[in-house]
């Protein structure tokens, strides 16, 4: 007997090793610098851009061409109660799914069931889209968290990075990530990008370049205990006051005037990336503040560059020195900010292997950078372009005379916001990057005749409404670039999805649908784009062809973000969120000589107006590809009317009894 027993002791050992095994394995990988490194290979959504590379493309084959037509609704989740779109991309980590709604409300939600695990709610200052009180140029955004050892990086829309703990959403820590507010001063700063982390440091900037005196910069805190480590200001302030480092003192030298009495401008909001290898974080930089030249920096100055407005900045993850810069748009005075999202991917240019940063910028060039050293490799014509005649050899724009306005002659240029932060997706498979873009539309500029700016509204020292007098008149310079057909010979109208070769700057194929912001492109290994539209589509093409494999509606059709996807229980999902829920009051104000935007729900800012009227409009359907399937409609809809926003997570046939509210 005591033979027999020892017999199954022994025989037990293995097992109750490899079950000790097993419980390890199943626990929490930690979301570390290595597993950011590798995300690229990996199954699961680990920051906003999917890997460090911020390519949005998943290795995962599960869904393929042939079955994509079988998606259906998995599982939906309402996250909040709304009061803007949802531009933020969930994230997941070991079977769980983290995301943040408006008025940066962060969640957790385990992926198998939808059940809710936590939510934390930062309380955010819900004064700041109010009139007299905005500082909100485009509504209640925000656009995602980080994770991070145990941690999940929350920034919140009023100005704080804070972090929580992953498992149980308790705040750790919270610091300000914006300048001291004033007492009785209305601050014009907000957050609203997604944050990015390396080597023990969480990056973030922050917004507010229509609201004097802003001055922009970008930070990097301790994620341990939320002490700030560095920041980079983008535009230089008073020279009286000396300069922070070498590189304000070279921008200074391309400023005139006194801009450094309205901030100068330079907003973060959404283009970042990290290169582990040069140790360099990436920022996309906005526009100067005030818009118009002549009011920025005085009447009859020269037009100079005003550093580092516009621009793709390289800076020292280790202490926030800037390593090189590239400037898209020297002086910038038609809001072509060059915050949009910035994909690093190694690619063969001219039989020479480069590693690039590339972006599609609002001002409709597609650019192709070197990385390591900012040298200009090219910049490709996306869309019509009427404010620059074209690149010299170095990569300076040839700003067309005729596209410079004032007070006494305004200006219509092409684009207005050709791509924004519709997120777009490069597929090392393909070699191409699909991007999301409004190629065709216009804007009207006008320099106001005086400014004086209001504080709480917008500024933008643009002519506007109530302005008195016959209105100058408009320059109108010819434009350069595209012009995409239809079927039957008319020009495109409205936005598009474009497959672009950034090795040669060429368009491989084109599809009619979505436009320069809200929703956006993955790209998967199975020869898959899976792109969400701002009209609330959920569609796929093949990544190589450009054939249509799916349309169908999402259950909700506005406020639509960019999609995910993952792998759980060896099982494929794509995930997206949608839905405004009540928008409430946008707030509007321009400051006396300031453009004043819409009503409730719509764009505030002029510009992102005209481009989202531009995206909408109807275009000449191309005819579906004959071997398409028939469109398959989601399952289980919310209630008529039921707005609130909702995380929707879809896989391929799932149960009948799928798709219900959690």
């Amino acid at each position: 007997m005591a033979v027999q027993r020892m017999k199954w002791i022994l025989l037990g050992v293995p097992g109750i090793v490899l079950m000790t095994w097993m419980t390890l394995a199943l626990q929490t990988r930690k979301v570390d610098d290595n597993a950011l490194k590798n995300a690229a290979k990996g199954t699961e959504w680990l920051t906003y851009g999917q890997s460090w590379t911020e390519q949005r493309h998943s290795t995962l084959t599960q869904i393929t061409p042939e079955n994509v037509s079988r998606l259906g609704l998995a599982w939906q989740y309402e996250v909040g109660e709304g009061g803007g779109k949802q531009e933020g991309t969930p994230l997941f980590a070991n079977g769980i799914m983290y995301g943040q709604t408006n008025w940066s409300i962060t969640f957790a939600v385990d992926a198998r069931t939808g059940k809710e695990l936590w939510r934390y709610d930062p309380k955010a200052d819900r004064t700041m889209n109010q009139p007299g009180q905005s500082r909100l140029c485009c509504g209640v955004l925000s656009r995602g968290i980080a994770l991070y050892e145990g941690k999940v990086l929350v920034p919140v829309v009023d100005g704080r990075i804070e972090a929580l703990d992953a498992a149980t959403g308790k705040l750790l820590w919270s610091s300000p990530a914006i300048p001291k507010p004033v007492p009785g001063e209305i601050s014009p700063y907000s957050i609203t990008m997604a944050p990015r982390v390396a080597k023990g440091k969480v990056f973030i900037g922050n917004a507010g370049g229509e609201f004097p005196p802003f001055r922009g910069y970008v930070a990097a805190f301790d994620v341990d205990n939320g002490k700030e480590l560095w920041r980079f200001y983008i535009v230089p302030g008073d020279p009286s006051k000396g300069f922070e480092n070498k590189a304000m003192e070279a921008a200074a030298k391309t400023w005139a005037g006194e801009w450094w009495k309205m901030g100068g401008g330079g907003s973060i909001w959404d283009g970042m990336a990290y290169d582990p290898d040069e140790n360099l974080l990436y920022v996309g930089t906005g526009n100067g503040l005030p818009w118009p030249q002549d009011i920025r920096q005085g009447k009859s100055t020269p037009h100079l560059d005003n550093l580092y407005i516009a621009s793709i900045i390289a800076i020292n993850a280790d202490n926030g020195q800037l390593k090189w810069h590239y400037q898209c748009t020297p002086g910038d005075q038609w809001d072509y900010d060059a915050i949009q999202h910035l994909v690093l991917a190694d690619i063969r240019i001219n039989n020479r292997n480069r590693k690039v940063i590339m972006q599609a910028n609002k001002n409709g060039y597609f650019y192709v950078i070197d990385r390591v050293n900012g040298e200009f490799i090219s910049a490709g014509e996306m869309s019509l372009i009427s404010w620059s005649r074209g690149m010299d050899a170095k990569g300076r724009p040839l700003i067309n005379p005729e596209a410079y306005y004032s007070a006494e002659r305004g200006v219509t240029v092409y684009p207005v916001q050709m791509h924004n932060a519709s997120q777009m997706s490069f597929s090392p498979q393909t070699g191409l990057i699909y991007v999301p873009i409004n190629p065709s539309s216009t804007f009207s500029f006008t320099a106001a005749d005086s400014f004086t700016p209001t504080p709480g509204a917008q500024n933008l020292g643009l002519r506007g409404r109530g302005a008195t007098g016959a209105a100058p008149p408009l320059s109108t310079p010819a434009p350069y670039g595209p012009v995409r057909k239809n079927p039957d010979g008319s020009d495109v109208r409205g936005g598009i999805i474009t497959a672009w070769d950034p090795a040669t700057q060429k368009e491989r194929w084109f599809a009619m649908g979505g436009g320069n912001t809200d929703g956006g492109v993955l790209t998967t290994a199975s020869n898959l784009v899976i792109q969400t539209t701002p009209q609330g589509r959920l569609r796929a093409y093949t990544a190589d062809k450009g054939q249509q494999l799916l349309d169908v509606a999402l259950p909700l059709t506005s406020g639509v973000g960019p999609p995910m996807t993952f792998l759980l229980d060896n099982k494929q999902y794509i995930a997206v969120m949608a839905g405004t829920g009540a928008t409430g009051n946008r707030g509007g104000g321009g400051g006396r000589g300031g453009n004043r935007g819409g009503g409730a729900g719509a764009p505030q800012e002029p510009t992102a107006a005209a481009a989202a009227r531009g995206n909408a409009a109807a275009p000449v359907p191309t005819p579906p590809a004959p071997a398409a399937p028939a469109a398959q409609e989601p399952a289980t809809p919310p209630a008529p009317g039921a707005n609130n926003p909702k995380l929707f997570v879809y896989t391929l046939d799932p149960p009948a009894s799928a798709g219900a509210a959690r």
